[in-house]
């Protein structure tokens, strides 16, 4: 606090001052540090919360395109399968059918050429591997076979991929999914689950794709 004085001119000219105390103006330096500090703290906190938003934002975006690779890829299986015909040498349309790998016969690329396609799952990678025809009758070149991953996010374990069924499903419940020794001749329709997960540690990540087709080439009349 400041201390004034204030002198007044009384009646009879005698001067008669008075001391009074006037509040300071201002803040102190304590306050200014409490200020700062407060300011402070906010910002930081503001931005720790801005960086966990972005990093969300960030992670979502990479876990829905990472899915949406899985999604494409199985509905390019999928079409490819459904279009399967002969081989360029005459070879029956599929090659073989396991719960983890397919391989058939389509013309993927819409070349006019039936090329030989194999979609495999091992470990957590689905490639597809594909070889083109040489000559006429078609020889297919497995050195010649081009590969790429297509997915490292399945996680099926030890689920099938590949589901068989003959042309009496879904009606015929006992003889279907179809056991090995019977895919070859019986399949007229294939199912297809991918259990898709960025985030291996995380079950809560798990997406579920499912898909199916009827081989054309091969139904019934």
């Amino acid at each position: 606090m400041k201390k004034s004085v204030n002198c007044k001119l009384k009646i009879n000219n005698q001067l008669r001052c008075e001391n009074y105390e006037r509040s300071g103006s201002g803040f102190t330096l304590i306050e200014i540090l409490v200020s700062a500090a407060i300011m402070v703290i906010l910002a930081a906190g503001f931005l720790g919360l801005q960086y966990i938003l972005s990093r969300n934002q960030v992670t979502a975006w990479s876990n829905y395109f990472a899915i949406e690779s899985s999604n494409t890829a199985m509905s390019t299986l999928i079409r490819e399968l459904r279009n399967a015909q002969p081989s360029g040498n005459g070879g029956y349309s599929l090659e073989s059918l396991q719960d983890f790998e397919i391989i058939f016969y389509s013309d993927y690329d819409f070349d006019s050429h039936i090329e030989r396609l194999r979609y495999t799952l091992t470990g957590s990678q689905f490639v597809k591997g594909i070889i083109e025809p040489v000559g006429d009758p078609a020889v297919y070149d497995p050195a010649t076979e081009d590969v790429k991953v297509i997915s490292d996010i399945i996680r099926n374990g030890a689920n099938p991929v590949f589901y068989y069924y003959n042309s009496g499903w879904p009606q015929d419940t006992v003889n279907n999914p179809l056991l090995q020794i019977d895919r070859i001749a019986d399949t007229r329709y294939v199912k297809l689950i991918l259990k898709s997960n960025p985030n291996p540690n995380n079950s809560d990540f798990d997406y579920v794709l499912e898909s199916d087709t009827r081989v054309r080439m091969l139904q019934d009349n």
